[in-house]
């Protein structure tokens, strides 16, 4: 953007809408890609308007007719030029994103919360478990902790463990255990999966891990190579880390435990691998979908198959 457009555009646009709406086109003629909590040029233009000016996303239209002080005119052309020529996701830029109506801090750390997972846990796992028995939650692979902190709050009685293998990701998930004030009910664990849990078992097993393969990771758009690829790059079928996931979480599920994890567009290669189990795939009021269900006896059922799966992996050429 030369200094003459941003003079133009300062000098000329006023309203809260008027920069909504030019944002919107310049994203859109960027060519830019949205899937980090807004789905289209106007939503993330409207994000990023409201945000740098300390306002609700849920501002009254009423209001989008304010006239804009030369200052904040300024800030928003320049988020917006950011946001265009860093490719980042926008919640990078802003150090937010909203995960079942909480704010989270996050950065390039972790990745940026989106999961359809956030309304199964509103939703308190309703019809699939009888949410006033729940103790004992565990969160695989946690990021930036929005999920165990969401459950916490919609199980406040419950303990929560939280597990990251990276060290960078727990970091960013403690200072947001503290933003929400739930240390008492939060417990952050640097473990690979479930190697340090030791015997600990659980009522509940939500995981949203690394589930990309490696040929769709390599074509993904600018934004998301600005994530972690730890947190979504899995191996060749994307499967590497949810194969593990399988085999391992019969020995920490309570017996009438369930385990639910998304696999996202590794839905199919899933099925392909395991057949013969009857995962249960969720539905979503609100949009998502590549998230499967399976209950503690179903995990005993198929464990030599999950079990078997493992060594197959790990006795490839190469590993």
């Amino acid at each position: 953007m030369t200094n003459e457009s941003r003079t133009t555009v300062v000098g000329t646009l006023a309203t809260i809408r008027d920069y909504i709406r030019w944002a919107s086109s310049r994203f859109a003629a960027a060519g830019l890609c949205f899937g980090h909590g807004t789905a289209t040029a106007f939503d993330e233009a409207a994000a990023l308007v409201l945000h740098t000016l300390h306002q609700p996303h849920d501002l009254p239209a009423i209001y989008l007719g304010a006239a804009l002080t030369p200052e904040e005119r300024a800030r928003i052309v320049d988020r917006v030029e950011q946001r265009i020529a860093e490719r980042k996701p926008l919640a990078y830029l802003l150090g937010e994103a909203w995960f079942g109506g909480l704010a989270f801090r996050v950065d390039e750390r972790v990745l940026v919360p989106r999961s359809p997972l956030a309304e199964l846990i509103l939703n308190r796992f309703v019809p699939w478990i009888d949410p006033e028995q729940i103790q004992s939650v565990l969160d695989l692979c946690t990021g930036s902790g929005c999920i165990a902190i969401l459950c916490a709050h919609v199980f406040p009685e419950a303990a929560i463990d939280a597990v990251d293998v990276s060290q960078e990701a727990l970091a960013v998930a403690r200072e947001n255990v503290q933003r929400h004030g739930v240390e008492d009910a939060v417990e952050l664990i640097g473990s690979d999966l479930f190697a340090g849990l030791g015997a600990a078992r659980y009522d509940i097993i939500v995981s949203n891990p690394p589930y990309v393969s490696c040929g769709e990771w390599e074509a993904l758009p600018a934004e998301y190579h600005a994530e972690p690829r730890l947190g979504l790059e899995s191996g060749e079928d994307g499967l590497d880390c949810v194969r593990r996931i399988l085999a391992g979480a019969i020995h920490h599920l309570n017996p009438e435990g369930v385990l639910v994890v998304e696999v996202g567009s590794s839905a199919e290669a899933l099925m392909a691998a395991y057949p013969a189990v009857p995962f249960t795939w969720l539905d979503f009021e609100h949009g998502g979908d590549g998230v499967f269900l399976l209950t503690a006896r179903e995990l005993a059922e198929h464990r030599g198959v999950f079990e078997s799966g493992v060594r197959r992996f790990d006795d490839r050429p190469g590993q």
